[in-house]
């Protein structure tokens, strides 16, 4: 699901940013460059939302400018992409060699996991890796 956030720059000397989300008190990021500053925002929200079941609906964009900190600032919006928030598990099927399963099996008993704890947490440990 994607909705469009209104957020804050804020910029002292025209070439660092600072972004703010008013719609999440608290929630805010910056970058070297205007496009880095924005780009910044969805990883902002995520760790902001990190244990929340569901977003804030975006305020209206003259509510923002009301608010005392879009004072000096520029509006803008954001696409966010809220699917992080959608929490539901899902089956899949997948096929793995007998071997490796029990290795799997074996590996998540150790951490106090289920089967697919121990998946999930693999998968994500991977997925965040810096590839070249």
């Amino acid at each position: 699901m994607r909705k469009h956030y209104p957020v804050i720059l804020h910029t002292d000397d025209g070439v660092a940013y600072g972004v703010t989300v008013p719609d999440l008190p608290g929630c805010f990021t910056s970058g070297d460059t205007l496009e880095e500053a924005l780009s910044n925002v969805q990883e902002a929200v995520e760790a902001f939302l990190f244990d929340a079941d569901k977003a804030p609906e975006p305020s209206a964009p003259g509510a923002v400018l009301a608010l005392a900190e879009a004072e000096g600032g520029v509006l803008a919006f954001v696409e966010l992409d809220l699917a992080f928030l959608d929490k539901e598990p899902v089956r899949v099927n997948i096929s793995v060699p007998r071997f490796r399963l029990e290795r799997i099996d074996a590996a998540a008993k150790k951490l106090g996991l289920t089967r697919s704890g121990f998946l999930v947490q693999a998968a994500e440990a991977l997925a965040e890796r810096k590839h070249p």
